[in-house]
């Protein structure tokens, strides 16, 4: 049996969709799908305003031009996250800042934002890893007494909650993925979701170009015209199209992902105890949206073991981020090796398993008896 880290799968009513989306004869930017999946999302989330993009990576960009980010601001981030939450300040000009996590949920650390703020910092980023809420409530209380703005990256946490409040509502703005790895997904995707309504105008034109073109479609003036800085954000409307037919299955897709994650989590509790392993951390005051499970070996030769004890196995296994403080980019910015230690070390010992959302109870039966073979000793 062959087992990949990730496959793409249906949920419903996609292809049909994407049928529909060709026979209407609208398959660019901001499409009769397009806007039911806005309209969808911005129901689900209880936000001002949500504007599909092509990626999450561009959904940050967007945020750090909302922002009005220049050269010499700080903008602080974990270095455990991907490179689109750096690059996307990056690119304006700010200086990024690197936080350490939390050694239990792998999140931003709260607690050493203080020694972090400066009279520059114009925004923090918190990352919803693998699903689970960062201490929003302190990240909050900081940016009311600081005078920054908050950034949700939530590519990983769509529908999980903090303290029975939606990730992704804290900050002025936040930003979801719908990578094909994903829990819903159009292959390629991302949105931008507004809390704060005073930004939806400004987003508009950012996201058309830089022009007023969608007032113009309303019918508010009588042309449009260049009028700001953007960039072509809009994805096509047949990507909206499939990724409408996985909103509707919302619920199902996310029964099914707790379904697997509880299997995990359930049938490794014995082994990964017995060996040093550690288990995801979800804390009470959070609901996760399970993005993901894996696992944290004793140290980096372990891993690299399970990994190809796994592959022997047909079974393929992944690492996760490396940290973005000791990336030659990283260190441009003034990171440092040991700047951030948690980060440093949980890089060298996480391990994804499969998880996708048409992985039977089979055949993740198999990648749990695999592991369970698995002797660290040999």
């Amino acid at each position: 049996m062959r087992i990949p880290f990730n496959k793409a799968s249906l949920s419903g009513r996609e292809i049909v969709y994407l049928l529909d989306s060709v026979a209407g004869g609208h398959i660019s930017g901001d499409g009769p799908f397009t806007r039911r999946c806005q309209a969808l999302l911005g129901e689900m989330l209880g936000s001002a305003q949500v504007f599909l993009t092509t990626s999450c990576s561009d959904a940050l960009e967007l945020s750090a031009l909302l922002l009005d980010i220049q050269p010499g601001d700080e903008v602080i981030i974990p270095s455990f996250t991907f490179v689109s939450t750096a690059n996307a300040f990056a690119l304006r000009g700010a200086r990024i800042v690197f936080c350490d996590i939390r050694p239990d949920t792998l999140n931003l650390d709260e607690s050493l934002l203080p020694s972090l703020i400066t009279e520059k910092t114009r925004a923090v980023v918190p990352v919803h890893y693998a699903g689970v809420g960062c201490a929003m409530d302190v990240i909050s209380g900081l940016a009311s007494t600081n005078g920054f703005a908050i950034v949700e990256d939530n590519a990983h946490g769509m529908l999980g909650k903090y303290q029975d409040r939606l990730l992704g509502s804290f900050g002025q703005l936040s930003t979801l993925s719908f990578h094909e790895t994903k829990n819903l997904t159009c292959g390629e995707g991302g949105a931008l979701v507004i809390n704060d309504a005073s930004l939806v105008e400004r987003a508009e034109i950012h996201r058309e170009k830089g022009t007023n073109r969608s007032r113009f479609f309303r019918g508010q003036v009588d042309k449009y015209t260049w009028v700001d800085v953007g960039s072509s954000f809009l994805p096509s409307d047949m990507l909206a199209a499939f990724l409408l037919a996985q909103l509707e299955r919302v619920e199902l897709i996310q029964s099914t992902r707790q379904r697997l994650w509880e299997g995990y989590d359930r049938a490794l509790g014995e082994w990964a105890d017995s060996i040093g392993a550690r288990r995801p951390v979800v804390p009470d005051n959070c609901e996760q949206s399970y993005h993901m499970y894996y696992l944290l070996l004793p140290d980096e030769t372990t891993r690299a073991n399970l990994i190809e004890h796994l592959r022997r196995l047909g079974v393929h296994s992944v690492f996760h981020y490396v940290p973005l403080h000791t990336s030659p980019m990283g260190i441009r910015f003034g990171g440092r090796a040991g700047d951030c230690p948690v980060t440093e070390d949980v890089s060298d010992r996480l391990l994804r398993l499969p998880f996708y959302n048409s992985l039977s109870e089979i055949e993740q039966l198999y990648v749990i008896e695999s592991i369970l073979q698995f002797d660290p000793s040999r």
